[in-house]
């Protein structure tokens, strides 16, 4: 059995290059696209309530597996040749928006309707209204659960191996194939995940109970 030695640790420090990259692509676009999704949600116009309700539905009922499957060889049937990173890219990116837009509708709808009905009192429109008013407050009310899937997306990426992305668990795998050391290695690679992921639910954690504290 081979030794895991400097050119290994690297490779795998390579590979969480990538998954953090990923993982704020998927991210920032997700949420971006997500509070499209949130404020189409808690529009007052049905259709947009219609079809943003049946886009999540889509991608909270199907598994992320199957999503990234579809965008990496739907795309091809269309005739678009993309590789493996854009290809994961786009499917983070819609995967987050839709669970990030259903969490934020949440917020959103957790504010008291006396706080809208309030700034239409002192004669604001619609954008200032959501953006002084109403979204400040949803985004804090909605924090742990927006840090809870920010750590589940962080785990998600390790699917992204699938479709031939080499992230940190792709990594880890290649090294586990060359030295012979599988335990070691996903040993290694599981507590790099832990290093990244734990202090981020504690402070998720923190963030749920000075809201709770907050509400009594």
């Amino acid at each position: 059995m081979a030794s895991i030695g400097p050119n290994e640790i690297f490779f795998l420090l390579q590979g969480l290059k990538w998954t953090v990259a990923l993982t704020l692509i998927g991210f920032i676009g997700g949420g971006v696209f997500g509070l499209l999704v949130a404020l189409a949600r808690t529009a007052d116009h049905k259709l947009a309530r219609r079809i943003t309700a049946g886009y999540i539905a889509v991608f909270q009922g199907t598994p992320l597996l199957m999503q990234l499957f579809v965008v990496y060889y739907g795309v091809a049937l269309i005739g678009l040749d993309i590789d493996a990173w854009l290809a994961v890219a786009i499917a983070f990116t819609l995967h987050a928006s839709a669970f990030l837009g259903e969490i934020w509708r949440g917020g959103i709808q957790a504010v008291p309707k006396g706080q809208t009905e309030a700034a239409k009192a002192l004669g604001l429109h619609y954008p200032s209204i959501m953006k002084d008013v109403i979204l400040p407050q949803a985004f804090k009310i909605a924090l742990p659960a927006t840090i809870g899937f920010l750590v589940q997306l962080i785990k998600g990426t390790s699917l992204a191996a699938i479709v031939g992305f080499v992230e940190l668990s792709r990594a880890g795998q290649i090294v586990s194939n060359q030295t012979f050391r599988p335990l070691t290695v996903f040993a290694l690679v599981g507590l790099i995940y832990f290093l990244i992921c734990w202090p981020l639910s504690l402070w998720g954690a923190r963030q749920e109970a000075r809201l709770q504290t907050a509400s009594r």
